[in-house]
């Protein structure tokens, strides 16, 4: 190979290590450059991992696109509108050392000025402080919640319970950051208060069905009374008004009618008139053979 034809070899390989020395740039600078997005509703904060402080002091608040190195800076997104938490059933004890499992649900919120705080006690996302810290301030809630409480109490007492546990949450959580709006519980009593619970509840349900039955049956007897009653002052009021009606006539009976009643009779004519009277006063009546009758 001549001088010439080295030279013009190594002419056209100095484009192409220039092309690959900046390409490495390039994807070196993409890899210690990331950018993310802080979307609404959402607070983001800037921890400097390379600080003295290593983080705990030097953390600002982001929003909207941010660019950071991660070699020397993390980004932590905590949402600050209403987050809805389910957690697994888990045993407490009641007064009486009666056990009942809990599966609450819980509504809160993180109160956005209280993030940096957040961040710099636990030092986790959102998800993990949920199975860890608010999971733990749940159980104790809880656990102080039914231990005020005997079995029986505790299930006739449902309302105030779960108002006690609530209390119980805003107390620890409120000062922390978190905002408890809402706490409901699925409660579930040991077996054999459970069995004693649906045998009382049956025999209270035999009992009304019983007394249903009575107050079903004094009615009906009430009814037959008001009915019988009713006949017997149909028939008394019948009887007293046929006596009343016998003494009126009989009392309108006077011999006077009675002539009148004869001569109205006589006036009409007919074979049944008489035709004899006698007697004083002329209450004597005979019935006479008609005229040209045979004897």
């Amino acid at each position: 190979m001549t001088p010439l034809d080295s030279l013009a070899n190594r002419s056209w390989r100095k484009p192409l290590i220039f092309l690959g020395l900046l390409l490495l740039v390039i994807v070196g600078g993409c890899s210690l450059i990331k950018v993310e997005r802080i979307d609404a509703g959402n607070v983001g904060i800037k921890v400097n991992l390379a600080g003295t402080a290593r983080g705990v002091d030097d953390i600002t608040y982001a929003t909207g696109w941010v660019f950071y190195s991660p070699l020397s800076t993390a980004v932590y997104e905590f949402p600050v509108y209403t987050q809805h938490k389910e957690y697994e059933e888990f045993e407490v004890q009641s007064k009486d050392g009666s056990g009942f499992g809990v599966a609450p649900s819980l509504n809160y919120f993180v109160q956005s000025d209280k993030v940096d705080d957040i961040f710099r006690q636990y030092r986790r996302p959102l998800t993990d402080i949920e199975n860890g810290f608010l999971k733990t301030a749940v159980y104790e809630a809880y656990r102080v919640a039914t231990n005020r409480y005997t079995a029986d109490s505790l299930i006739s007492n449902r309302g105030s319970y779960e108002a006690q546990v609530k209390a119980n949450l805003v107390r620890q959580l409120q000062a922390m950051g978190f905002t408890v709006q809402q706490i409901t519980t699925k409660l579930e009593p040991p077996v054999s208060l459970k069995a004693a619970i649906d045998a009382k509840n049956t025999a209270v349900q035999t009992g009304l069905q019983t007394e249903n039955r009575i107050r079903q049956a004094e009615a009906q007897a009430r009814i037959n009374i008001a009915e019988a009653e009713g006949r017997a002052k149909a028939i008394r009021i019948a009887a007293d008004a046929q006596a009343y009606a016998n003494q009126k006539q009989q009392q309108s009976l006077t011999p006077l009618l009675v002539q009148m009643r004869w001569i109205e009779a006589w006036e009409k004519g007919g074979s049944s008139v008489p035709t004899y009277t006698g007697g004083s006063g002329g209450q004597f009546l005979m019935q006479m053979p008609a005229p040209g009758a045979a004897k």
